[in-house]
């Protein structure tokens, strides 16, 4: 199973996930793979995540409740060696083996057996490797969802019937939700978007939305001053240029960017901080990233 750049419905109709009978442990790195995890598996399962809401998933420091938490799980899920690096040396450890699941792959490293899928999608990398961040492409996030739910159904005493139902549901909720906000989007020709950074492109891509920049290639450390002087050159040239910012990061240095300039800001997350927690959650998280691109639009 690879995969795959299909073009997927999505949707925000009522996801009605059944609730697999078991009594199965499950740790996902960040909020939005807990959301797909719950998708999959249903309300009642027990999914706790390591990342809080606010902090970075590049260098955080677990507390030993989280340690022992992985301990406990029956699966862990997590994007992989390039997104949650503060977990490359414990997850990629003997301790963990056949828990794991990694949706990407260290390109140093040979691949698991869990890792079937590998990266055709080379149009998405940045020169240093595959872009991480994957949920945000909805049809990245069902292929996770298969993963998911072709894990989880290895567990014992797992109902594989109400799996089976739920993943289904997803699949078609998520087609709903897709063709919805794609329909919305079509309002933004002649809008000029920047991102914060290359979060948002995976969802750009895939609803065929062009970024006129990108602000910073890594939202750790603030871009040099030629950088930041080539933007505010595109922004002085670009049509209804509206800036799409995150609200884990600094915000003081794309303030001064933006000084003096016609600019319009919205921001989106894309570690779905606000999201509730639930098997409609994913498709809250697609909606709630279109609803904040839409903030684009001229008043």
């Amino acid at each position: 199973m690879k995969f795959t750049e299909t073009s997927l419905a999505l949707g925000l109709t009522t996801l009605i996930a059944a609730s697999p009978a078991f009594a199965t442990n499950i740790v996902a790195s960040i909020k939005p793979i807990e959301l797909i995890v719950k998708a999959v598996a249903g309300d009642n399962t027990n999914v706790s995540t390591i990342v809080p809401p606010g902090s970075s998933p590049h260098n955080y420091s677990m507390k030993p409740s989280q340690r022992r938490a992985l301990e406990q799980a029956d699966a862990i899920f997590w994007v992989g060696p390039e997104m949650e690096t503060f977990l490359n040396r414990l997850l990629g450890g003997k301790e963990f083996a056949g828990k794991v699941v990694a949706f990407t792959e260290a390109t140093s490293e040979e691949p698991e057996a869990h890792h079937e899928h590998e990266h055709e999608h080379h149009h998405h990398d940045h020169g240093e490797g595959e872009d991480p961040h994957l949920w945000v492409d909805p049809g990245m996030a069902l292929e996770m969802a298969k993963t998911i739910h072709a894990k989880l159904s290895t567990l014992d005493n797992i109902n594989t019937v109400d799996l089976d139902a739920n993943l289904e549901q997803f699949e078609q909720s998520l087609g709903a939700t897709e063709r919805g906000i794609k329909a919305s989007l079509s309002q933004l020709d002649g809008t000029s978007l920047f991102a914060y950074h290359s979060a948002l492109e995976r969802f750009a891509e895939h609803y065929e939305l062009e970024l006129a920049g990108v602000l910073t290639l890594n939202p750790e450390l603030s871009p040099g001053a030629r950088h930041i002087a080539e933007v505010q050159n595109k922004l002085r040239a670009a049509n209804q240029p509206c800036l799409l910012t995150e609200p884990q990061f600094n915000r003081q240095w794309w303030r001064s960017i933006t000084e003096g300039l016609n600019v319009t800001v919205s921001t989106w997350d894309p570690l779905a901080t606000d999201i509730a927690s639930t098997a409609n959650g994913y498709l809250e998280f697609q909606q709630s990233i279109a609803d904040a691109v839409l903030e684009c639009l001229p008043k």
